[in-house]
Protein backbone atom coordinates (compact mmCIF):
# COMPACT_ATOMS: atom_id res chain seq x y z
CA UNK A 1 0.00 0.00 0.00
CA UNK A 2 1.48 3.39 -1.02
CA UNK A 3 2.03 6.20 1.44
CA UNK A 4 -1.04 8.75 0.53
CA UNK A 5 -3.54 5.62 0.57
CA UNK A 6 -2.10 5.05 4.08
CA UNK A 7 -2.50 8.48 4.89
CA UNK A 8 -6.27 9.22 3.62
CA UNK A 9 -7.15 5.89 5.19
CA UNK A 10 -6.22 6.92 8.76
CA UNK A 11 -7.19 11.00 7.78
CA UNK A 12 -11.06 9.71 6.87
CA UNK A 13 -11.40 7.19 9.93
CA UNK A 14 -10.27 10.04 12.30
CA UNK A 15 -12.94 11.84 10.39
CA UNK A 16 -15.77 9.86 10.74
CA UNK A 17 -14.69 9.01 13.97
CA UNK A 18 -14.66 12.40 15.43
CA UNK A 19 -17.79 13.45 13.36
CA UNK A 20 -19.58 10.73 15.42
CA UNK A 21 -18.51 11.83 19.00
CA UNK A 22 -19.55 15.53 18.10
CA UNK A 23 -22.90 14.78 16.21
CA UNK A 24 -23.42 12.49 20.05
CA UNK A 25 -21.91 15.03 22.18
CA UNK A 26 -24.59 17.87 20.93
CA UNK A 27 -27.36 15.79 20.73
CA UNK A 28 -27.06 15.31 24.73
CA UNK A 29 -26.24 18.96 25.38
CA UNK A 30 -29.28 20.30 23.29
CA UNK A 31 -31.48 18.16 25.06
CA UNK A 32 -30.29 19.85 28.75
CA UNK A 33 -31.69 16.78 30.63
CA UNK A 34 -28.26 15.30 31.25
CA UNK A 35 -26.88 15.59 34.61
CA UNK A 36 -23.19 17.74 34.25
CA UNK A 37 -23.89 18.27 30.66
CA UNK A 38 -26.00 21.51 31.07
CA UNK A 39 -25.16 25.04 30.13
CA UNK A 40 -22.73 26.21 32.66
CA UNK A 41 -21.30 22.59 33.52
CA UNK A 42 -17.43 22.29 32.97
CA UNK A 43 -17.95 18.35 32.23
CA UNK A 44 -18.67 18.65 28.68
CA UNK A 45 -15.66 20.48 27.90
CA UNK A 46 -13.92 17.30 29.58
CA UNK A 47 -15.63 15.39 27.56
CA UNK A 48 -14.07 16.67 24.29
CA UNK A 49 -10.93 16.75 25.54
CA UNK A 50 -11.32 13.14 26.24
CA UNK A 51 -12.69 12.60 22.63
CA UNK A 52 -9.75 14.19 20.99
CA UNK A 53 -7.29 11.79 23.47
CA UNK A 54 -9.78 9.23 21.69
CA UNK A 55 -8.81 10.21 18.45
CA UNK A 56 -5.01 9.91 19.29
CA UNK A 57 -4.91 6.39 20.99
CA UNK A 58 -7.30 5.06 17.96
CA UNK A 59 -4.03 5.71 15.74
CA UNK A 60 -2.76 2.82 17.39
CA UNK A 61 -5.33 0.39 16.52
CA UNK A 62 -3.54 -1.31 13.91
CA UNK A 63 -0.40 -2.60 16.53
CA UNK A 64 -2.59 -3.70 19.62
CA UNK A 65 -6.36 -3.66 18.46
CA UNK A 66 -7.22 -5.74 21.71
CA UNK A 67 -6.23 -3.08 23.65
CA UNK A 68 -7.20 -0.23 22.17
CA UNK A 69 -10.62 -1.30 21.38
CA UNK A 70 -11.22 -1.62 24.96
CA UNK A 71 -9.60 1.54 26.41
CA UNK A 72 -11.87 3.04 24.41
CA UNK A 73 -15.06 1.10 25.35
CA UNK A 74 -13.67 1.89 28.75
CA UNK A 75 -13.62 5.68 28.45
CA UNK A 76 -17.02 5.55 26.60
CA UNK A 77 -18.42 4.78 30.42
CA UNK A 78 -17.45 8.47 31.36
CA UNK A 79 -17.83 10.18 27.75
CA UNK A 80 -19.65 10.58 24.77
CA UNK A 81 -17.59 12.18 22.16
CA UNK A 82 -15.07 8.77 22.29
CA UNK A 83 -17.97 7.05 20.84
CA UNK A 84 -16.57 7.32 17.23
CA UNK A 85 -13.54 6.55 17.88
CA UNK A 86 -14.35 3.55 19.67
CA UNK A 87 -16.63 2.09 17.63
CA UNK A 88 -13.24 2.28 14.24
CA UNK A 89 -11.49 0.70 17.33
CA UNK A 90 -14.10 -2.26 17.54
CA UNK A 91 -14.33 -2.56 13.82
CA UNK A 92 -10.53 -2.88 13.67
CA UNK A 93 -10.79 -5.55 16.35
CA UNK A 94 -13.33 -7.68 14.47
CA UNK A 95 -11.66 -8.08 11.34
CA UNK A 96 -9.17 -10.58 12.78
CA UNK A 97 -12.05 -12.67 13.95
CA UNK A 98 -10.94 -13.46 17.15
CA UNK A 99 -14.12 -14.25 19.16
CA UNK A 100 -11.60 -14.45 22.46
CA UNK A 101 -11.40 -10.73 21.94
CA UNK A 102 -14.09 -9.77 20.55
CA UNK A 103 -16.67 -10.78 22.83
CA UNK A 104 -15.01 -9.07 26.25
CA UNK A 105 -14.84 -6.19 24.47
CA UNK A 106 -18.20 -6.44 23.33
CA UNK A 107 -19.47 -7.11 27.56
CA UNK A 108 -17.29 -3.67 27.62
CA UNK A 109 -18.77 -1.59 25.41
CA UNK A 110 -22.56 -2.77 27.12
CA UNK A 111 -21.43 -2.35 31.02
CA UNK A 112 -20.10 1.33 29.37
CA UNK A 113 -23.49 1.87 28.46
CA UNK A 114 -24.60 0.88 31.52
CA UNK A 115 -22.35 2.79 33.40
CA UNK A 116 -22.94 6.01 31.70
CA UNK A 117 -26.53 6.07 32.23
CA UNK A 118 -25.98 5.53 36.07
CA UNK A 119 -23.30 8.30 36.45
CA UNK A 120 -25.37 10.61 34.30
CA UNK A 121 -28.64 10.17 34.69
CA UNK A 122 -31.46 12.05 32.80
CA UNK A 123 -35.25 12.62 33.29
CA UNK A 124 -35.93 10.47 30.13
CA UNK A 125 -38.88 8.23 30.32
CA UNK A 126 -38.76 4.23 30.89
CA UNK A 127 -39.35 3.74 27.34
CA UNK A 128 -36.70 6.36 26.30
CA UNK A 129 -33.55 4.39 28.57
CA UNK A 130 -35.03 1.12 26.88
CA UNK A 131 -35.05 2.89 23.36
CA UNK A 132 -31.69 3.58 23.82
CA UNK A 133 -29.93 0.60 25.35
CA UNK A 134 -31.70 -1.30 22.18
CA UNK A 135 -30.02 1.62 20.00
CA UNK A 136 -26.20 1.09 21.57
CA UNK A 137 -27.00 -2.80 21.55
CA UNK A 138 -27.66 -2.53 17.51
CA UNK A 139 -25.11 0.04 17.06
CA UNK A 140 -22.07 -2.61 18.97
CA UNK A 141 -24.16 -5.28 16.80
CA UNK A 142 -23.09 -3.47 13.60
CA UNK A 143 -20.01 -2.49 14.42
CA UNK A 144 -18.77 -6.66 14.81
CA UNK A 145 -20.64 -7.56 11.48
CA UNK A 146 -19.24 -5.06 9.49
CA UNK A 147 -15.49 -5.71 11.04
CA UNK A 148 -16.47 -9.42 10.49
CA UNK A 149 -17.54 -8.80 7.10
CA UNK A 150 -14.48 -6.11 6.43
CA UNK A 151 -12.05 -9.11 7.86
CA UNK A 152 -13.56 -11.75 5.62
CA UNK A 153 -13.19 -10.04 2.34
CA UNK A 154 -9.45 -9.26 3.19
CA UNK A 155 -8.79 -13.10 3.96
CA UNK A 156 -10.73 -13.63 0.58
CA UNK A 157 -8.91 -10.94 -1.30
CA UNK A 158 -5.22 -12.33 0.32
CA UNK A 159 -6.52 -15.95 -0.73
CA UNK A 160 -7.49 -15.04 -4.39
CA UNK A 161 -3.77 -12.71 -4.59
CA UNK A 162 -2.09 -15.39 -3.67
CA UNK A 163 -3.80 -18.37 -5.50
CA UNK A 164 -2.57 -15.43 -8.86
CA UNK A 165 0.79 -15.45 -8.02
CA UNK A 166 1.16 -19.34 -7.47
CA UNK A 167 -0.45 -19.23 -10.72
CA UNK A 168 1.72 -16.84 -12.66
CA UNK A 169 4.74 -18.88 -11.00
CA UNK A 170 3.46 -22.41 -11.69
CA UNK A 171 3.10 -20.96 -15.67
CA UNK A 172 6.64 -19.38 -15.38
CA UNK A 173 7.45 -22.74 -14.41
CA UNK A 174 5.89 -24.52 -17.30
CA UNK A 175 6.97 -22.33 -19.93
CA UNK A 176 10.54 -22.78 -18.51
CA UNK A 177 10.07 -26.29 -18.73
CA UNK A 178 8.71 -25.98 -21.85
CA UNK A 179 11.59 -24.12 -23.62
CA UNK A 180 13.93 -26.62 -22.18
CA UNK A 181 12.05 -29.73 -23.17
CA UNK A 182 11.98 -28.06 -26.90
CA UNK A 183 15.77 -27.22 -26.89
CA UNK A 184 16.58 -30.94 -25.64
CA UNK A 185 14.41 -32.73 -28.35
CA UNK A 186 16.11 -30.14 -31.13
CA UNK A 187 19.13 -31.10 -29.63
CA UNK A 188 18.13 -34.79 -30.03
CA UNK A 189 17.24 -34.32 -33.47
CA UNK A 190 20.69 -32.71 -34.44
CA UNK A 191 22.50 -35.73 -32.37
CA UNK A 192 22.07 -37.92 -35.91
CA UNK A 193 22.93 -35.38 -38.38
CA UNK A 194 25.85 -34.13 -36.74
CA UNK A 195 26.82 -37.87 -36.03
CA UNK A 196 26.61 -38.68 -39.50
CA UNK A 197 28.46 -35.72 -40.89
CA UNK A 198 31.34 -35.85 -38.31
CA UNK A 199 31.54 -39.79 -39.70
CA UNK A 200 31.68 -39.02 -43.31
CA UNK A 201 34.29 -36.71 -42.60
CA UNK A 202 36.62 -39.03 -40.29
CA UNK A 203 36.19 -41.95 -43.05
CA UNK A 204 37.57 -39.85 -45.79
CA UNK A 205 40.28 -38.40 -43.88
CA UNK A 206 41.56 -41.65 -43.26
CA UNK A 207 41.38 -42.93 -46.16
CA UNK A 208 43.45 -39.45 -47.26
CA UNK A 209 46.03 -40.32 -43.88
CA UNK A 210 46.52 -43.84 -44.75
CA UNK A 211 46.30 -44.52 -48.35
CA UNK A 212 49.05 -43.52 -50.50
CA UNK A 213 47.84 -45.02 -54.08
CA UNK A 214 45.02 -42.47 -54.47
CA UNK A 215 45.34 -40.24 -57.98
CA UNK A 216 45.00 -36.53 -57.41
CA UNK A 217 41.82 -36.99 -58.41
CA UNK A 218 40.35 -38.83 -55.74
CA UNK A 219 42.22 -36.78 -53.52
CA UNK A 220 40.50 -33.72 -54.86
CA UNK A 221 37.15 -35.73 -54.31
CA UNK A 222 37.88 -36.92 -50.60
CA UNK A 223 38.72 -33.60 -50.21
CA UNK A 224 35.72 -31.86 -51.68
CA UNK A 225 33.40 -34.57 -49.82
CA UNK A 226 35.10 -33.33 -46.67
CA UNK A 227 34.31 -29.62 -47.00
CA UNK A 228 31.02 -29.59 -47.61
CA UNK A 229 30.39 -32.48 -44.76
CA UNK A 230 32.10 -30.09 -42.44
CA UNK A 231 30.53 -27.13 -43.76
CA UNK A 232 27.05 -28.78 -43.07
CA UNK A 233 28.24 -30.05 -39.84
CA UNK A 234 29.67 -26.37 -38.60
CA UNK A 235 26.18 -24.63 -39.53
CA UNK A 236 23.95 -27.42 -38.03
CA UNK A 237 25.70 -26.85 -35.09
CA UNK A 238 25.75 -23.33 -35.08
CA UNK A 239 21.87 -23.18 -35.09
CA UNK A 240 21.87 -25.53 -31.80
CA UNK A 241 24.74 -23.44 -29.92
CA UNK A 242 24.28 -23.49 -26.34
CA UNK A 243 21.24 -26.36 -26.31
CA UNK A 244 21.83 -29.09 -24.05
CA UNK A 245 21.01 -32.29 -24.81
CA UNK A 246 19.00 -34.81 -22.37
CA UNK A 247 21.66 -37.19 -20.40
CA UNK A 248 18.43 -39.31 -18.81
CA UNK A 249 19.28 -43.29 -19.82
CA UNK A 250 15.83 -43.25 -20.58
CA UNK A 251 16.05 -41.29 -23.43
CA UNK A 252 19.36 -42.99 -24.77
CA UNK A 253 17.75 -44.97 -26.71
CA UNK A 254 17.88 -44.41 -30.90
CA UNK A 255 15.05 -42.28 -32.41
CA UNK A 256 13.46 -42.87 -35.64
CA UNK A 257 14.40 -40.64 -38.37
CA UNK A 258 13.06 -36.91 -38.34
CA UNK A 259 10.04 -36.29 -40.97
CA UNK A 260 10.60 -33.35 -43.38
CA UNK A 261 8.69 -31.35 -45.53
CA UNK A 262 8.59 -34.24 -48.54
CA UNK A 263 6.37 -35.90 -45.50
CA UNK A 264 4.02 -33.54 -45.49
CA UNK A 265 1.79 -35.04 -47.92
CA UNK A 266 1.43 -38.04 -45.78
CA UNK A 267 1.15 -35.66 -42.81
CA UNK A 268 -1.91 -33.85 -44.75
CA UNK A 269 -3.05 -37.39 -45.99
CA UNK A 270 -3.87 -38.73 -42.08
CA UNK A 271 -5.45 -35.08 -40.79
CA UNK A 272 -7.86 -35.53 -44.13
CA UNK A 273 -8.76 -39.27 -42.52
CA UNK A 274 -9.38 -37.68 -39.47
CA UNK A 275 -11.81 -35.43 -40.69
CA UNK A 276 -9.95 -31.85 -41.57
CA UNK A 277 -10.39 -30.40 -44.47
CA UNK A 278 -6.73 -29.28 -45.33
CA UNK A 279 -6.01 -26.96 -48.57
CA UNK A 280 -2.72 -26.74 -49.36
CA UNK A 281 -1.01 -23.81 -51.34
CA UNK A 282 2.87 -25.49 -52.21
CA UNK A 283 5.64 -22.97 -53.77
CA UNK A 284 8.58 -24.10 -52.83
CA UNK A 285 11.29 -26.96 -53.78
CA UNK A 286 10.96 -29.06 -51.00
CA UNK A 287 13.95 -31.52 -52.66
CA UNK A 288 16.31 -29.36 -52.29
CA UNK A 289 15.70 -27.68 -49.26
CA UNK A 290 17.92 -28.67 -45.92
CA UNK A 291 17.58 -30.86 -44.23
CA UNK A 292 17.34 -29.17 -40.91
CA UNK A 293 15.47 -26.22 -42.19
CA UNK A 294 12.81 -28.71 -43.76
CA UNK A 295 12.31 -30.50 -40.36
CA UNK A 296 11.77 -27.43 -38.48
CA UNK A 297 8.83 -26.45 -41.57
CA UNK A 298 7.59 -29.68 -41.23
CA UNK A 299 7.51 -29.08 -36.96
CA UNK A 300 5.74 -26.32 -37.74
CA UNK A 301 2.94 -27.04 -39.75
CA UNK A 302 2.47 -30.29 -37.94
CA UNK A 303 2.08 -28.05 -34.72
CA UNK A 304 -0.63 -25.79 -36.74
CA UNK A 305 -2.70 -28.74 -37.61
CA UNK A 306 -2.77 -29.92 -34.41
CA UNK A 307 -3.86 -26.94 -33.08
CA UNK A 308 -6.55 -26.61 -35.46
CA UNK A 309 -7.90 -30.17 -34.41
CA UNK A 310 -7.64 -29.48 -31.01
CA UNK A 311 -9.59 -26.38 -30.69
CA UNK A 312 -11.37 -25.71 -34.24
CA UNK A 313 -12.60 -28.90 -34.67
CA UNK A 314 -14.21 -29.62 -38.46
CA UNK A 315 -12.99 -26.23 -39.78
CA UNK A 316 -10.73 -26.14 -43.11
CA UNK A 317 -7.50 -25.75 -42.70
CA UNK A 318 -5.19 -23.62 -45.10
CA UNK A 319 -1.34 -24.28 -45.62
CA UNK A 320 0.57 -21.86 -47.64
CA UNK A 321 5.01 -22.50 -48.21
CA UNK A 322 6.50 -20.48 -49.75
CA UNK A 323 10.04 -19.17 -50.70
CA UNK A 324 13.27 -19.72 -52.70
CA UNK A 325 17.02 -20.68 -51.80
CA UNK A 326 19.28 -17.81 -50.72
CA UNK A 327 16.16 -16.06 -49.16
CA UNK A 328 13.41 -17.20 -46.97
CA UNK A 329 11.24 -20.10 -46.42
CA UNK A 330 7.07 -18.32 -45.17
CA UNK A 331 4.76 -21.06 -43.51
CA UNK A 332 1.34 -19.98 -43.09
CA UNK A 333 -1.41 -22.57 -41.09
CA UNK A 334 -4.64 -20.60 -41.34
CA UNK A 335 -8.21 -21.90 -39.60
CA UNK A 336 -11.35 -20.21 -38.71
CA UNK A 337 -11.84 -19.44 -35.19
CA UNK A 338 -15.48 -21.35 -34.34
CA UNK A 339 -18.04 -19.54 -32.28
CA UNK A 340 -18.43 -19.92 -28.36
CA UNK A 341 -21.80 -22.04 -28.36
CA UNK A 342 -20.50 -24.55 -30.92
CA UNK A 343 -16.75 -24.96 -30.15
CA UNK A 344 -15.69 -28.57 -28.88
CA UNK A 345 -11.90 -27.69 -28.32
CA UNK A 346 -10.02 -29.89 -26.58
CA UNK A 347 -8.51 -27.79 -23.43
CA UNK A 348 -4.22 -27.48 -23.97
CA UNK A 349 -1.54 -25.25 -21.86
CA UNK A 350 -0.59 -23.74 -25.05
CA UNK A 351 2.73 -24.89 -24.51
CA UNK A 352 2.90 -26.41 -28.02
CA UNK A 353 3.60 -22.84 -29.82
CA UNK A 354 5.75 -21.63 -26.87
CA UNK A 355 8.20 -24.47 -28.29
CA UNK A 356 7.63 -23.55 -31.69
CA UNK A 357 8.79 -20.17 -31.13
CA UNK A 358 11.70 -21.41 -29.44
CA UNK A 359 12.57 -23.31 -32.22
CA UNK A 360 12.17 -20.94 -35.12
CA UNK A 361 14.16 -18.11 -33.24
CA UNK A 362 16.86 -20.71 -32.78
CA UNK A 363 16.83 -21.61 -36.19
CA UNK A 364 16.88 -17.46 -36.81
CA UNK A 365 13.67 -17.09 -38.10
CA UNK A 366 10.69 -15.53 -36.29
CA UNK A 367 7.05 -16.80 -35.57
CA UNK A 368 3.87 -15.09 -34.23
CA UNK A 369 0.70 -16.19 -33.83
CA UNK A 370 -3.01 -15.04 -33.30
CA UNK A 371 -6.81 -14.10 -34.61
CA UNK A 372 -6.70 -11.56 -37.27
CA UNK A 373 -9.74 -9.04 -38.53
CA UNK A 374 -11.36 -11.85 -40.49
CA UNK A 375 -11.38 -14.14 -37.21
CA UNK A 376 -9.37 -16.65 -38.56
CA UNK A 377 -6.53 -18.04 -36.02
CA UNK A 378 -3.13 -17.84 -38.45
CA UNK A 379 0.25 -18.95 -37.34
CA UNK A 380 2.98 -17.86 -39.64
CA UNK A 381 6.60 -18.17 -39.46
CA UNK A 382 9.54 -17.37 -41.54
CA UNK A 383 13.08 -19.30 -41.46
CA UNK A 384 15.95 -18.14 -43.07
CA UNK A 385 16.88 -20.68 -46.47
CA UNK A 386 20.62 -20.51 -46.79
CA UNK A 387 21.81 -22.00 -50.08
Amino acid sequence: MSRRRRVWGEVWRLGLGGFCGVIAWLGVMAEGRTRFYQDGDLWPFVDLALGALSLVVLLYRRRWPWAVATVLAVISAFALSPVGAGGIAMISLCTHRNWRQIVPTGVIWTVAGIVFAVIFPSDDTFTDRLTNLVFAVLASAFCIAAGLAIGARRELVAGLRERVETAEREQSLRVAQSKVAERARIAREMHDVLAHRISLVAMHSGALTYREDLSRDEVREAAAVIQSNAHTALTELREVLGVLRATDQDDARPEAPQPILGDLPDLIDAARMAGTDVRLDLAADVASMPEVLSRNAFRIIQEGLTNARKHAPGQPVTIAVHGEAGDRLSLEVTNPVPHEDTATAVPGAGLGLLGLTERAVLSGGELRYGVDRKQDFTLSAWLPWST
